[in-house]
């Protein structure tokens, strides 16, 4: 009887359906890191790519400038019927001198991610980015846009702002620092005047 009952739960376990295991892998193929060997950089419109900001620019101009003339005319006494004539001479002069000077040093550094916005048929890619940093009041925006070529693009994804075509980095500041370093409407309008 022992032996009955064993062989019919055995004959129960065997006729039921096996559970079957599936297995999920961590790996996507539509990844864009499922090709190993495939390059990462920036190259399409979307990508990000970093900006590497550091321009320096200086500028310095002295001008001269000096300029004299002299000129004068005379008229002697009149003779015969013209004795009447007082004998006349004069002279004038003008001269002009000025001197100025402009030095001008301008220096920025920094990183900006911006995106790329649009491919150009000859491969290089047009980007832009802002960005917005605000502190109290006091607001201060970064833009910058230009062309990339792809082969400037490193291997992390950085580019030199030097290798930046068309290149336009605007940088404004609003808030209470920045409208105290503007001059005051009365002053604009004598500047404007004299």
């Amino acid at each position: 009887m022992g032996k009955l009952i064993g062989f019919l739960l055995v004959l129960i376990v065997m006729t039921q359906p096996v559970p079957t295991a599936q297995a999920d892998s961590l790996w996507v193929d539509s990844a864009p890191a499922a090709n190993l060997f495939s390059d990462h950089r920036a190259h399409a419109v979307g990508d990000i790519i970093t900006i590497v900001i550091s321009e320096s620019s200086s500028a310095s101009r002295t001008g001269n400038a000096a300029n004299s003339k002299s000129a004068s005319a005379s008229l002697n006494a009149g003779v015969g019927l013209f004795t009447f004539i007082e004998p006349v001479s004069g002279g004038t002069s003008d001269s002009f001198k000025a001197q100025g000077s402009i030095a001008n040093t301008n220096k920025v550094t920094g990183r900006l991610t911006v995106k790329v916005t649009e491919i150009k048929p000859n491969g290089q890619m047009v980007i832009s980015g802002s960005q917005t940093i605000k502190q109290h009041s006091d607001e201060q925006k970064i833009t910058i846009t230009g062309i990339v070529r792809p082969e400037d693009v490193t291997p992390d994804n950085t580019v030199l702002s030097s290798n930046v075509a068309d290149a336009q980095l605007k940088i404004e500041g609003k808030g209470p620092i920045a409208g105290k370093q503007k001059q005051g409407i009365l002053t604009q309008i004598f500047n404007f005047l004299f």
